[in-house]
């Protein structure tokens, strides 16, 4: 026992010694890690002060959804750029900082959002009254990443999975199903870390203005990993068919096999922001016996497509289409570029008279309209 007491006292002076050995000057720490950079600050006033440490750029911009245009950021005698803003409205905003015309994410905020393409950080000012994307006082529902074998496309792949408070895989209790699909370059994870979904669903549900339901958040662009393992040349964003095939014969199956749900298409919906709004309507109307529920958020169609694309004989048979669906809902802001299809999509609906919803409302193509929208559709499904 001696001989072991005093091996590991051997074995502890050498790891001290070694760790003494290659301890990091204070110097070269204040370097590394900058103390005093806050960022964002939210003020008592309701406004923001952003920061970013860069003592050798010549130019720091900030880009933020508050701001009809990148402005300047002004620098300290310590390399530390700031700028101080307040939006029109609490909200959630996305925004980066320009650096000599590089943008970056915020390095002092870990609100990340998540999207293949930019890099920006999320900041959430909060009204005195909070709002239904607020995490309110009430029953939560779970969040959870799960992945599933594409069996069409050869590997696997991730998506994101909420399920409401009081969920139990051992009851018998059964839920409806919301398939919910991001934008362009956007993520399985944008529709929570940015759409707040799991919020809004909380608080609807605990309000009883909600059914409690299974939102299903798949991963929409399987391209990345098609390039990567020669399956594809590039990517094909038009092309809805791949997506809806994924979705209807490989996600839902995996979903009706591993959770509690109804399986029918009374307790299925399909919605869906940008070019998952595109996807949605080919995703839905093209499946009128899967999904009774469609709603296309500012969808990205062009030009004559609400004519020519999303007909599956929607337009040929209006009576089948109105005896099936439950919902269909087409929505878009005003200084959306995306607008005149919308309202296009409507118009040719409105022709046929197939019953739907459509709204048009202030902003342009952002998730602070997206969470407005899904606020507005989840009291109506599933009723």
């Amino acid at each position: 026992m001696k001989k072991i007491f005093a091996a590991i006292l051997v074995a502890l002076a050498c790891v001290c010694a070694s760790a003494q050995q290659y301890t990091i000057p204070r110097e070269t720490m204040a370097r590394m890690f900058p103390a005093g950079v806050v960022s964002p600050q939210i003020n008592a006033d309701g406004s923001v002060t952003f920061r970013c440490q860069a003592p050798n750029a010549t130019q720091v911009m900030l880009s933020c959804q508050m701001l009809d245009r990148n402005a300047p950021m002004e620098k300290d005698e310590a390399g530390v750029w700031s700028i101080t803003v307040k939006p029109k409205s609490p909200d959630i905003y996305p925004y980066c900082f320009v650096i000599d015309g590089t943008q970056i994410a915020d390095p002092n905020n870990p609100d990340i959002f998540p999207n293949e393409g930019f890099k920006n950080s999320l900041v959430d000012v909060r009204g005195s009254v909070p709002s239904m994307q607020d995490i309110q006082d009430v029953p939560h529902g779970k969040v959870s990443y799960r992945y599933y074998t594409s069996k069409r496309l050869g590997f696997d792949r991730p998506m994101c999975v909420y399920t409401p408070p009081g969920y139990n895989p051992a009851e018998a209790t059964k839920y409806p199903v919301l398939y919910l699909i991001h934008g362009m370059t956007d993520t399985y994870e944008t529709w929570f870390k940015v759409g707040k979904m799991n919020n809004i669903l909380d608080n609807l549900i605990a309000q009883g203005q909600a059914e409690p339901m299974i939102v299903v958040m798949p991963y929409a662009n399987p391209y990345p990993e098609m390039i990567l393992r020669g399956l594809a040349q590039a990517y094909d964003a038009m092309n809805t068919e791949i997506v809806v095939r994924e979705i209807v014969d490989e996600v839902m199956p995996y979903i009706e096999a591993n959770y509690n749900v109804q399986a029918d298409a009374d307790h299925r919906a399909v919605a869906g922001f940008s070019l998952g709004g595109r996807q949605t309507l080919a995703t839905g109307l093209g499946n009128p016996d899967k999904f009774h529920y469609v709603c296309a958020f500012a969808p990205a169609i062009f030009s004559n497509e609400w004519v020519t694309n999303f007909d599956n004989g929607t337009y040929s048979d209006p009576d089948s289409i109105n005896s099936n669906l439950k919902l269909l809902w087409v929505s878009c802001g005003i200084d959306d570029g995306l607008v005149t299809a919308s309202r296009g999509l409507d118009t040719a609906l409105n022709d046929k008279k197939i019953r739907h919803q459509a709204y048009f409302c202030q902003g342009a193509h952002t998730w602070m309209n997206c969470r407005d929208w899904l606020e507005l559709t989840a009291k109506m499904l599933f009723k």
